[in-house]
């Protein structure tokens, strides 16, 4: 379990922002208790948005995730991961595409595909195993969806819903890209400038927008 304690370049859990976030959030309990505590930090206190992806190497590291009031799922996931080992619990970030059936028309525009690849999701290690922790939609953008907002309990795994509150299709997970200890950047960077040339081409970058006043309507 040691390199999932560990600080590295993009989980900077040594940094001191990251450890007071992690002290004022967690709470006291047992590593369970604290490990939800993180979880709904990261969900409700980051906004998702699509719309903040800028792939510069320094925006994925814990410590600048922070910084922002908004950000996608990736950097999010990485910001968990790190909270938690700055708890003394391990973590690790796991990858899947995913196949989102309820994106917006501006943003499936931009991508050219609703196939959204290595959506990025935390993995802890509670009670003597691993548990999935997707703290990436906030509970605003949820209701604002129509989406059900994912919980965690820190027993089960916490993953994307199939369905919406209305019955239709949301997400449908396609492809695990396994899990990792560190960030993979450099794969990451490459796959999203394969799979989304319009939006993240050279010299590209995603555009600008509030993903959930789009959304909203």
């Amino acid at each position: 379990m040691e390199q999932y304690l560990k600080p590295t370049r993009y989980l900077d859990c040594d940094e001191p922002a990251v450890r007071d976030y992690a002290a004022r959030h967690a709470g006291g309990g047992v590593p369970r208790e604290q490990a939800v505590r993180l979880y709904y930090a990261v969900r409700d206190g980051i906004r998702y948005d699509p719309y903040s992806m800028r792939f510069e190497p320094d925006n994925f590291r814990a410590s600048a995730v922070l910084r922002r009031e908004r950000d996608f799922c990736i950097p999010k996931a990485v910001l968990l991961a790190a909270l938690a080992r700055a708890r003394g619990i391990p973590a690790r970030l796991g990858f899947a595409d995913v196949r989102n059936h309820l994106a917006t028309p501006r943003l499936l525009q931009a991508m050219g595909t609703d196939l959204f690849i290595y959506h990025g999701y935390t993995e802890l290690h509670l009670e003597g195993k691993w548990v999935k922790a997707t703290p990436a939609f906030n509970l605003g953008l949820c209701e604002k969806a129509g989406v059900k907002p994912l919980e965690f309990d820190g027993r089960s795994d916490s993953v994307f819903h199939q369905y919406d509150r209305s019955g239709r299709r949301h997400m449908e997970y396609v492809r695990d890209h396994g899990s990792y200890a560190d960030l993979p950047y450099a794969e990451i960077l490459a796959a999203m400038r394969e799979a989304y040339p319009a939006m993240l081409g050279e010299g590209k970058a995603a555009p600008d927008g509030d993903f959930e006043a789009e959304i909203a309507g």
